[in-house]
């Protein structure tokens, strides 16, 4: 039996009277138990028509309903010639055009769903699922990878005006019931997607260790975002891109050097109203005419995750690329000096790098270092010995002297969580140069090493308002102490709660930030210098040297 609760019962009903289909009905109550989508279409469909079914009155209408949603569509038969294994291969990764035709389309009366355009009907079950696994007839290198199968899925279809569209309509309903949903609760498509097939995959594959790519495409809606109020600029940044990847579940690998994702498209939603989204689209959505068109299946190599600490000796360095406008303001960054060896060595087609936090250009990282890692994409090489990742290590220190590596090792994508738990909660120290407009002297400032657990309130900074939301964010200053250099220039050192402004602090941000230095001093202050001396976030595990 499915795990559904009697608040989901209005949901339920209202979504499947709307062209839902079963799985998408599921989504939308925000189940999260995979076995729920692993079961036929049609046990799903049965079983959310007999929830719905709890009086007489309405057992004709919900039978109707479990009639649309359940009778069986003709399907054509899976062609296992010569010609539908055909894979064409490059280097270790494999591309196979997925054999569908016109016919396969089905007509506007038929239960194709109104949000997936049924990619969780036709396409996610076993006779698919050996469709797609025919890319393993090819007999690719696939090295030493040895990790689960998985499907890579960085586009959603989930963000395009039809799940919209299907949100606002049941929105009403959640609000007259005073159920607690949120949009954001919702499954999206590629998770329900990978969850049904993954299953039905590895057991066709046998355990073999690489990720399984599957992308569609839907030219009937190919055209829905263009001309609607709101969207205009945000379509002008993406020009042609726009057109292909606004309604595709594009579930094969995407390079970093592509601008378009799936936050680009909700971001690019929440600025238009509901009121001119509602004169553009229909609510609830209407049904398409044709399913969608299976594009090609992708092979690719599993994910390798490197981690280490790094420092940074420059206070004109930036973390990751820095581009302003289209132009680029600094040569490199900590990010690229770390990838660079680490791409090549790899032989990988793109990376993702992510950090215990970030600190400003003009900032250095000293101490232990700042925690970070790497993802590495589609890697042709996988597996380095301990004396192979030294060797990668000391290669990063001696490509420059701006920044060094230590605790350089693979990791698993599990262990890749330890870094963000608990991240607030973890504290950083500091070494500040402080210039102050009145003139001190030492016993001036010594009151503020007996200042202990200092609360602030601060405000978004100005200097980062235009990419942060405009919140209050309540942090700790657990510890100071100071070290008097002349009348108008001190050392402060800071132990803080993490995500703490220090330069905010210390100026004060035009009161955004209270209480700041300049309150407690009673005179203007500024920051010169600014040091992270420890990131205290046990990870990775310390390597002796």
């Amino acid at each position: 039996m499915l795990p559904l609760k009697e608040k989901d019962r209005p949901i339920v009903k209202k979504l499947l009277e709307a062209g839902c289909c079963a799985r998408c009905v599921l989504r939308f109550c925000c189940l999260g138990v995979q076995s729920a989508y692993r079961q036929s279409y049609e046990d799903t469909a049965k079983e959310l028509c007999a929830f719905i079914s709890d009086s007489e009155n309405n057992k004709s209408q919900n039978a109707a309903v479990l009639e649309q949603h359940t009778e069986d569509p003709p399907r054509k038969k899976i062609k296992m010639d010569a010609a539908e294994t055909d894979v064409q291969s490059e280097g270790d990764s494999a591309v196979v055009p997925a054999v569908m035709e016109e016919g396969d389309a089905k007509p506007a009366d038929s239960d194709v769903c109104a949000v997936c355009l049924g990619v969780l009907q036709e396409f996610c079950d076993e006779a698919y699922a050996i469709k797609v696994c025919l890319v393993t007839i090819n007999p690719i290198a696939f090295g030493d990878v040895t990790q689960d199968v998985s499907e890579h899925v960085p586009s959603s279809l989930s963000a395009t005006p039809l799940q919209h569209s299907c949100w606002l309509h049941v929105k009403k309903e959640v609000r007259e019931k005073s159920i607690c949903l949120d949009k954001d609760d919702v499954i999206q498509v590629k998770e329900a997607f990978k969850w049904t097939m993954q299953g039905l995959m590895s057991k066709e594959l046998g355990g073999v260790p690489f990720e399984v790519g599957v992308g569609f495409t839907h030219p009937e809606t190919d055209s829905d975002f263009i001309g609607i109020n709101g969207f205009d600029k945000f379509h002008k940044c993406f020009c042609h891109q726009w057109r292909h990847a606004a309604h595709s579940l594009s579930f094969h690998f995407v390079s970093q050097q592509n601008v378009f994702t799936r936050m680009a498209v909700v971001k690019a939603l929440e600025k238009v109203s509901n009121e001119k989204f509602l004169k553009k689209f229909p609510c609830p959505p209407t049904r398409p005419a044709r399913k969608c068109i299976a594009q090609e299946v992708q092979c690719l190599h599993v994910s390798v995750f490197v981690a280490g600490r790094y420092n940074k000796f420059s206070r004109t360095l930036p973390q990751t690329p820095w581009v302003i406008d289209g132009e680029r303001r600094m040569e490199s960054s900590v990010e690229e000096l770390i990838a660079a060896p680490l791409f090549s060595s790899f032989r990988a087609e793109g990376f993702n790098f992510s950090s215990s936090g970030r600190e400003d250009v003009d900032v250095r990282t000293l101490g232990n270092g700042r925690p970070f890692a790497l993802e590495l994409l589609n890697p042709h090489r996988a597996r380095f010995n301990k004396a192979e990742v030294r060797q990668l290590q000391e290669t990063i220190n001696q490509s420059s002297d701006k920044i060094r590596v230590r605790d350089l090792q693979i990791v698993s994508r599990d262990a890749m969580g330890h870094m963000k738990e608990g991240e607030e909660d973890k504290t950083k120290s500091y070494t500040a140069l402080i210039w102050t407009q009145k003139a001190i002297n030492k016993d001036d400032i010594t009151f503020l090493e007996e200042t202990k657990e200092l609360k602030l309130a601060q405000k978004t900074p100005l200097r980062v308002l235009h990419r942060r939301p405009l919140a209050v964010r309540e942090r700790v200053i657990h510890t100071m102490s100071t070290c008097f250099l002349d009348t108008h220039h001190f050392h402060l050192k800071l132990l803080t709660q993490a995500g703490t402004y220090i330069k905010e602090f210390v100026h004060g941000d035009f009161g955004r930030t209270k209480p700041n230095l300049c309150d407690l001093l009673k005179t203007e202050t500024d920051i010169l210098e600014l040091d992270v001396d420890s990131v205290d976030v046990d990870w990775p595990p310390s390597i002796p040297e």
